[in-house]
């Protein structure tokens, strides 16, 4: 039996058009030999009856500080209603399909209610299912833990649930359908030239979905690759052939990764304060920096682009909590004078496994950004990203202006469909 998950996004599950046509991508596999298993988000965004946000702002305005449990019990609900919706869209199409909700389907989860993990998968009823004929789609975003709680995996997670349904099946491949043609050089919104990628590799993704780009979340991919199930990004709208996520050794012959590209894409964050912390004497003495971290974590606060000097921490937070970490700080005895802030940020990265061990990368982006007048308040990098940290208003031509330095703009067929040297 050839396995194929299919997860369908909000946007492509929105109306009844939007269903149609995703239902005929399921039907076209089908066509070619694949038993399909097909995994839904919730129906459309927030002000739509039956999205995620739309339904936790039901419980929202009777109670701010709803409890965890509960507020997993509603958000629940919008995948089971687009997974009965899908179901019958199938059915009414001619197609034989039953749904199951993220528990129905063997998604066992902990309980850290919000933001569960997987923590094992039982999909015998959907392999059950798919030996008598049927389609199977899966309420995406959801599962249950062992002792019967109704939990969610945290946003994106209906990419998660596609590849672990994936892996545990033994499927040939995971399809997330989105409304883009795959992943992009840059957004498109911002960079009109950006163009999607033939191919990408599993560690670049997991890069540049961590470092801001929205078409497929990092856990998923880090599934994927951790089965060795290739991840193709399409647009359900469309016939392009989107974007194979995999590792060289399964990559087609025509479309090598190349390990000499130094950026593949430019991805972004934006709304992120910096916080900077002077000391008179070494931020080592005393267990200082251990408190620091720890009161900030016991907080719930999540910190990035960290960096530590004698007398110097520095680092960034969301910009919604600023104000949160500030007293957090201030209770450990941290006077105004030693906290510096800095709002109004954004993080832009370039991206690309090949950057590994070349010199002169960092000196490109500097000298680009210098060249534009792009303030750089920090950077960090890995070994296939380098980030820098500057001025919101100054992202637009950031990222533009890196597009175009690292050659992002030109074709991908001319530069993925290439054999490595």
């Amino acid at each position: 039996m050839r396995i194929i998950v299919q997860k369908f996004g909000g946007t492509s599950v929105a109306t009844p058009l939007q269903r149609e046509k995703a239902a005929r991508k399921v039907m076209e596999s089908r066509a070619n030999g694949y038993s399909p298993v097909v995994v839904v988000s919730a129906m459309g965004r927030k002000g739509e009856p039956y999205a995620t946000d739309t339904l936790l702002g039901l419980i929202k305005d009777i109670h701010e500080n709803a409890d965890p449990r509960e507020q997993d019990l509603i958000m629940s609900c919008g995948e089971v209603i687009s997974t009965v919706i899908m179901t019958e869209t199938l059915r009414k199409m001619g197609c034989d399909a039953v749904g199951l909700t993220g528990g129905q389907a063997g998604i066992i989860t902990d309980e850290s209610f919000g933001n569960t993990r997987i923590v094992e998968v039982h999909p015998q009823r959907v392999m059950d299912y798919l030996k008598l004929g049927k389609v199977v789609v899966v309420a995406g975003f959801q599962g249950i833990s062992k002792s019967g709680e109704i939990t969610t995996l945290g946003r994106g997670g209906s990419d998660t649930t596609a590849a672990a349904l994936a892996v545990a099946l033994g499927a040939e491949a995971v399809e997330i359908y989105t409304d883009v043609e795959g992943v992009m050089t840059a957004d498109p919104k911002m960079v009109p030239e950006a163009r999607p990628l033939t191919v990408v590799s599993y560690s670049e993704i997991v890069e540049m979905a961590h470092l801001g780009a929205k078409v497929v979340h990092p856990r998923a991919v880090e599934i994927a690759m951790e089965g060795g199930v290739p991840i193709r990004i399409k647009n359900t709208f469309s016939d392009a052939p989107g974007t194979l996520v995999c590792d060289s050794s399964v990559a087609p012959k025509k479309t090598v990764i190349k390990s000499d590209r130094v950026a593949r894409g430019i991805a972004h964050l934006t709304n992120i304060g910096q916080i900077r912390l002077d000391r008179q004497h070494d931020v080592n003495e005393g267990g200082f920096l251990s408190r620091v971290f720890r009161a900030l974590a016991d907080s719930e606060i999540s910190v990035d682009l960290i960096s530590v000097l004698p007398e110097t921490i520095c680092f960034t937070v969301s910009e919604s909590v600023v104000d949160r970490a500030i007293e957090v700080l201030q209770s450990l005895g941290l006077s105004q004078e030693e906290i510096g802030i800095t709002p109004g940020c954004a993080k832009v990265s370039v991206v690309g496994a090949g950057m590994r061990g070349v010199p002169g990368v960092m000196a490109k982006v500097v000298e680009t950004l210098g060249n534009l007048d792009v303030k750089v308040f920090q950077t960090s990098d890995s070994h296939a990203s380098i980030s820098c940290l500057v001025k919101q208003d100054d992202i637009l031509k950031a990222i533009r202006g890196l597009h175009t330095a690292f050659g992002l703009g030109i074709s991908t067929e001319e530069n993925d469909n290439t054999e490595g040297s």
